[in-house]
């Protein structure tokens, strides 16, 4: 997935400040998300593996905000403004698999705030580690969709 991140920062990266800061915080939460999936034994008496989880909590929830409250709105709107009318459909359909990511994102979150006892927390890392995949995927293809198929469209309008 890290790999992936950089590919997609390379091939949008500097295409708009707003979306290099929020793929720059989507590498962030897969390195968090890698160093937690380097800790074999998770005790929730161990401080470090509860900042860790608490870190990793904190932003993958901002990320996910971020592309609910900014990013996506962002490239819909474009869509719209470039009367991109089979983008947008596109969109849709892609934003239905986000959402479903989120409510995962979301649940995870929810769940080791409210409790100390770490024992699944393995198994729920490989379940949001799947889920992170697909999300990832569809933003990919909603930032190719909705901006870098219209960048020249966007040049020639500034």
């Amino acid at each position: 997935m890290l790999k992936n991140c950089k590919s997609a920062q390379e091939r949008w990266g500097g295409v708009s400040t707003l979306i290099d800061s929020w793929l720059e915080e989507r590498r962030d939460v897969l390195v968090e998300f890698c160093a937690l999936g380097d800790i074999r034994d998770f005790d929730s008496k161990n401080s470090v593996h509860r900042e860790k989880l608490k870190a990793f909590c904190e932003i993958l929830v901002d990320y996910t905000s971020a592309g609910h409250f900014e990013i996506y709105d962002q490239l819909v709107q474009e869509g719209k403004e470039l009367q991109d009318n089979q983008g947008l459909e596109a969109a849709n359909g892609l934003l239905e698999t986000i959402d479903t990511t989120t409510e995962m994102i979301l649940d995870f979150n929810d769940k080791y705030l409210e409790t100390d006892d770490l024992k699944t927390l393995a198994a729920d890392l490989s379940q949001l580690g799947e889920s992170l995949e697909a999300r990832l995927a569809a933003e990919d293809q909603m930032i190719e969709i909705l901006h870098t198929a219209h960048s020249e469209k966007v040049m020639n309008k500034a």
